[in-house]
């Protein structure tokens, strides 16, 4: 799992029929390496600037709808960032 904040969408005029109803958002993580984005698919409606947990790997199929070829998606949004040291 990765917390991340959105900074942006994706956009595209095509897309192959698996992807059809995910929108896809580029992700900044929180911690570790912040100059890597990872393109996220979301379909709950996260925005830019939100707080957003990611799953990544082989675990990104049990939260799609149809399965899809996505590695990376945005199954939360995080209502009170996390307070280091409590």
């Amino acid at each position: 799992m990765i917390l991340g904040t959105v900074k942006g969408t994706v956009y595209s005029t095509r897309k192959m029929p698996e992807l059809v109803g995910y929108k896809f958002l580029l992700v900044e993580p929180m911690f570790g390496n912040k100059k890597e984005l990872i393109v996220a698919g979301d379909t709950l409606g996260a925005g830019v600037g939100e707080l957003v947990l990611v799953t990544t790997d082989e675990t990104v199929q049990h939260g799609l709808d149809h399965p899809s070829p996505i590695d990376a998606f945005i199954v939360g949004i995080v209502d009170n960032p996390p307070v280091m040291g409590k």
